[in-house]
């Protein structure tokens, strides 16, 4: 089954097979964070900005801001959740659970040029 994936009301939530499944103003805690040197990052999550999704893994690239430090800015990818490959059933990750996010080797786009 494909899944499909796409950033509906301006970055404010992510659709997955056609479902709002994952919203904007949650915390995320961050380790090794892109965005500020804190160790663990409270991450306030404003908006989605990239979206992608390779062998069910459905992942994004997050605007926002760290609550500790007030740095704003772009997360690396992070993962968002899990489609079924048969069913097409989302699961999503926890938020509050510590999130390492790190540089994937593929590209979403082929177009965008590595970093």
């Amino acid at each position: 089954m494909v899944t499909s994936v796409h950033q509906l009301d301006d970055g404010a939530w992510v659709s997955v097979n056609d479902s709002r499944e994952v919203n904007v103003s949650d915390l995320w805690l961050l380790a090794r964070s892109s965005v500020c040197d804190c160790e663990l990052t409270d991450f306030l999550a404003e908006g989605f900005v990239e979206v992608s999704v390779d062998c069910g893994v459905v992942e994004a690239r997050i605007a926002g801001q760290c609550i500790g430090c007030g740095e704003s800015g772009v997360t690396d990818w992070l993962e968002l959740g899990r489609a079924d490959p048969e069913t097409g059933a989302f699961r999503a990750v926890v938020p509050e659970s510590v999130h390492v996010p790190e540089r994937r080797t593929r590209l979403a786009h082929p177009e965008t040029p590595p970093e």
